[in-house]
């Protein structure tokens, strides 16, 4: 376990005058590809902090661990965490198997972690803030882009994802709506792949014979971590390219395209929430401070280190607001919290614990950059139960009075 302080604390600090953060990602294994920035981005926002003063008068510690990629090792370094370390929130997780790992820990010791990852939906934890886009954020206007005559007029669809429990029920949603879209059976494709998948030489040309039957195909991507290096490669291999096969990917950014060689991915498409090529002051600011705090120009930014960012700084006002990091005084200024989104606009944290935010579609460059082709008009009210599913389409997730519920048909009070 590392521990980590702007101030290099010493043991002779009494614990009263530290405020702990865990943060909790994957630093080696498959999914470190896209965690290790976003431990390095609560760095950043905790010597921000502690620059500026710290928080309620006392220094800010950050509190390291590594569950590597094993899902059961996140439930034990979340305890670890809250019991042993005495951290007062926790900012961590990416794949909806981990957090799925963590959740009875921080359920069962009241505590409050953070999660900035794009995921499946149908949850809501009175523990946990959930800042990264719910399915109506990012795959439902994704695929709505692509059917309409600005997207291509996409008619065929190949659902394409990695085996746990966000592609699974990510694309039980998206194949509900566009079954009620009137997209036949026949002309929907699903495969799924284990974590780290490499030989992608048989499904890809298996997408490519789905895509050569006369009507416009499209691959919708819940493909994650490091499986996505060798799937776009194969997609150049087989000349496969965005005009002919365009991809939508749900969970490859900037940080992801770094590592790859963009030449194939040319034209391809992300849906997110946020681009490091959006140009607006916020986003000019963050970008500089990430690369002074990192020492490396070359290094990125990508959505879910906004949402981190916007998560941070709305516990740090709810924190003040409060007088205090008691859990549930915390969580009851949380709701209604505004932060000015990195690419215009302001992100509101609503009562079932899910965040108002812009939905982005961008095209992949040359550069590994994203660049804009739509987005929506306003913020969208992120929804923790999907329309799409019938037995969720009645349930309301409200933490505050009379509902207080992450789930119900009717007020609890």
């Amino acid at each position: 376990m590392l521990a980590t302080s702007a101030f290099g604390l010493g043991t002779a600090q009494a614990a009263d005058d530290v405020i702990k953060v865990g943060v909790l990602h994957s630093l080696s294994g498959t999914m470190a590809i896209s965690e290790t920035t976003l431990k390095d981005a609560v760095l950043m926002m905790v010597d921000d902090l502690n620059k500026n003063g710290g928080l309620l008068g006392k220094k800010v510690e950050a509190v390291v661990v590594d569950p590597a990629s094993n899902w059961p090792l996140f439930a034990e370094k979340a305890r670890e965490l809250i019991e042993v370390d005495k951290v007062d929130v926790v900012f961590g997780c990416w794949t909806s198997v981990s957090r799925k790992s963590v959740l009875p820990v921080f359920e069962e010791l009241n505590s409050m972690l953070f999660y900035p990852v794009q995921y499946e939906g149908e949850e809501s934890s009175r523990n946990v803030f959930y800042t990264g886009a719910a399915p109506n954020q990012q795959a439902i206007p994704a695929v709505e882009y692509l059917m309409s005559e600005e997207g291509g007029n996409v008619k065929r669809w190949v659902l394409a994802g990695t085996d746990y429990v966000y592609p699974r029920t990510t694309n039980k949603i998206l194949e509900s709506f566009l079954k009620s879209k009137g997209v036949a059976e026949e002309d929907i494709m699903i495969n799924y792949t284990p974590f780290g998948h490499s030989d992608w030489q048989t499904i890809v040309s298996d997408i490519k014979k789905f895509g050569s039957e006369g009507k416009k195909t499209a691959v919708v991507s819940t493909i994650n971590g490091d499986a996505n290096v060798p799937f776009y490669k194969e997609l150049g291999n087989q000349g496969i390219d965005a005009a002919d096969i365009p991809v939508v990917a749900f969970s490859v950014g900037e940080e992801e395209l770094a590592g790859l060689d963009t030449a194939p991915l040319v034209g391809h498409l992300a849906a997110w929430n946020y681009f490091m090529s959006v140009e607006s002051e916020e986003n000019d600011a963050f970008i500089k401070q990430w690369k002074a705090f990192i020492g490396d120009d070359k290094r990125v930014t990508n959505d879910p280190m906004e949402a981190t960012y916007i998560g941070f700084k709305m516990w740090t006002q709810a924190v003040e607001q409060a007088g205090t990091t008691d859990v549930d005084a915390v969580r009851q200024a949380m709701y209604g919290q505004k932060v000015k989104n990195l690419t215009g606009g302001t992100a509101v944290m609503n009562t079932n614990h899910h965040l108002s935010k812009p939905v982005l579609i961008g095209e992949i460059q040359d550069n590994g950059q994203i660049e804009t082709v739509w987005r929506t008009e306003d913020v969208v009210v992120g929804d923790a139960w999907s329309d799409y599913i019938p037995e969720s389409a009645k349930l309301i997730a409200d933490w505050t009075y009379p509902y207080v519920c992450g789930g119900c048909e009717k007020p609890m009070y």
